[in-house]
C-alpha cells in the first residue's frame, strides 16, 4: 500500500523534500517548547501535534493529486459558505478575558476549533486568480469588477478585521500583490490602496469611539505599535525582551535541542515565537537553515508558477503559495524585532490545527499545478466534474 502511495506522488520533488523537512523538524522545537505547558501535557500536545501534521501531509497529498483546473469551480463554491462562516464566527461575540475572541468554531466531537479565516485566504486567493486569468488581458472597467472582485474582497476583510487585524492586513497585502501580477489596471489598483487607509482610518476612530463593541481590540494593536516603536518595558514588552535573551543565548551553535531557558518564561513558545526557541537551541546557523529552506520553498513556487502553462496555473501557485512564505518571513521578524507582533504562527512548524491544514491544502495545490497535466486531449469530457473547470 505504501508503496502504491509513493508510485502516486507527483510534481516538484523540492517542494515536497522542503515540506516533509520542516514538518519533520517541527516535532523537535515543538516537544522541547511543550515543557511550557508541564510535564503532564508534554506527551499529549506531542501526538496532538503529530497527528494534525499526519493529517496535513494526507490533505497535501489528496490535494495535489486533483487537476488543479477544478479549484475554479469549487472556489465559486466554497466562497459564499467561507463568507457565512466569518459571519457566523463574527455574530458569536466571545469574549476571553476581556478581549475579543470571535476567530474560532468549536468543532463538535473532535473538540477542535476551526478557524475560518485560515480558509478564506486560500479560498479567496484561488476565486482571485480565476477571476483574473478570466480577464487576462482584456480591458477592465472598475464598475465592472466591483460585484465579482471587489465585493467578496471587501466582505472578507470586513469580516476578519475586528477580531484579527494582522490576518486581515496581510491578506489584503497579499491580495494586491496578485491583483497587480495579474494585470489588474493599476490606475484602479492605487484607488482602492488609498480608500482601504481611509475607511481603516474610520474604522479605528468608530472603534475607539465605542470601545464596547471591540473589547480591547484597538488598545492591542495601538500596544503592539506603540511597544514596538517606542521604549523597552518589561510589563509592555515581555514577549520581545524573552524572544531576544533566547536568541542572544543561542549565539552561533545553540544551546543544544531540549536545552532552552527561556521555553519556560516566553509566551506562545510553541507558536508565535517558535522561531526564538529554535534560535536558542540550535544558534545562528540552524535559524539561518530554516531561513534558506523558506526561501527555497518561495524560489519553487515561482519555477512551478513560471512553468505552468496557463495562466489560471501562473496566478494559482502564487495566490497560494506566496501568503505561507510571507507569514514565515513576518512571523522570523516578530521574533527579532524587525516587525511588531503579529500573532502569527511559523508555517509547517508552530503548533496549531486548522492553519497547519490550511497550509498543507495551499501547498497541495502548488504541487497540483506543478503536475502540469493540461493538456485537453486528456481531459474525460465525460466526467460531470469537468463543469468545475468551466466554470465563467
Amino acid at each position: 500500500m505504501m508503496k502504491s502511495i509513493f508510485e502516486k506522488i507527483q510534481g516538484d520533488k523540492i517542494i515536497w523534500t522542503i515540506v516533509s523537512l520542516l514538518a519533520l523538524f517541527s516535532f523537535l522545537p515543538v516537544y522541547s517548547a511543550s515543557s511550557n505547558f508541564g510535564n503532564d501535557l508534554i506527551f499529549s500536545n506531542m501526538i496532538k501535534h503529530i497527528a494534525i501534521v499526519f493529517i496535513g501531509m494526507l490533505i497535501m497529498y489528496g490535494t495535489h493529486l486533483i487537476p488543479y483546473r477544478y479549484f475554479k469551480g469549487l472556489s465559486i463554491i466554497c466562497l459564499p459558505i467561507i463568507i457565512l462562516l466569518l459571519l457566523f464566527t463574527a455574530l458569536q461575540g466571545n469574549v476571553i478575558e476581556g478581549a475579543n475572541a470571535s476567530r474560532w468554531i468549536k468543532l463538535p466531537v473532535v473538540g477542535l476549533s476551526f478557524q475560518p479565516s485560515s480558509m478564506a485566504i486560500v479560498i479567496l486567493m484561488v476565486y482571485i486568480s480565476f477571476y483574473l486569468s478570466k480577464n487576462y488581458n482584456k480591458k477592465i472597467s472598475f464598475n465592472q469588477s466591483i460585484l465579482p472582485l471587489w465585493t467578496p474582497i471587501l466582505l472578507v476583510l470586513i469580516l476578519i478585521l475586528p477580531s484579527n487585524f494582522s490576518t486581515a492586513a496581510m491578506i489584503f497585502m497579499m491580495i494586491l500583490t496578485l491583483i497587480f501580477i495579474g494585470r489588474y489596471p493599476l490606475k484602479y489598483l492605487l484607488g482602492i490602496i488609498f480608500s482601504g487607509l481611509f475607511f481603516l482610518s474610520i474604522f479605528v476612530l468608530l472603534a475607539r469611539s465605542y470601545p464596547d463593541l471591540m473589547p480591547n481590540r484597538i488598545d492591542t494593536w495601538a500596544n503592539r505599535i506603540d511597544n514596538f516603536i517606542g521604549e523597552e518595558s518589561i510589563e509592555s514588552n515581555y514577549q520581545i525582551i524573552r524572544a531576544k535573551s533566547a536568541i542572544a543565548t543561542g549565539s552561533i551553535f545553540g544551546v543544544g535541542a531540549g536545552k532552552s531557558a527561556m521555553k519556560n518564561l516566553l509566551p506562545q513558545s510553541t507558536s508565535d515565537f517558535i522561531y526564538a526557541i529554535i534560535t536558542e537551541e540550535y544558534g545562528t546557523i540552524g535559524a539561518i537553515s530554516i531561513l534558506l529552506l523558506y526561501t527555497l520553498l518561495l524560489f519553487r513556487i515561482i519555477i512551478v508558477s513560471y512553468k505552468s502553462q496557463t495562466v489560471f496555473g501562473q496566478l494559482l501557485a502564487l495566490g497560494v503559495g506566496l501568503p505561507i512564505i510571507f507569514q514565515a518571513f513576518i512571523n522570523m521578524g516578530v521574533a527579532v524585532q524587525l516587525f511588531p507582533v503579529t500573532g502569527q504562527p511559523l508555517p509547517l512548524i508552530s503548533t496549531g490545527g486548522t492553519s497547519i491544514w490550511m497550509t498543507f491544502l495551499a501547498l497541495g495545490i502548488v504541487l497540483s499545478v506543478s503536475v502540469n497535466k493540461i493538456d485537453e486531449q486528456t481531459v474525460d469530457y465525460n466526467n460531470p466534474l469537468n463543469v468545475l473547470s468551466e466554470a465563467e
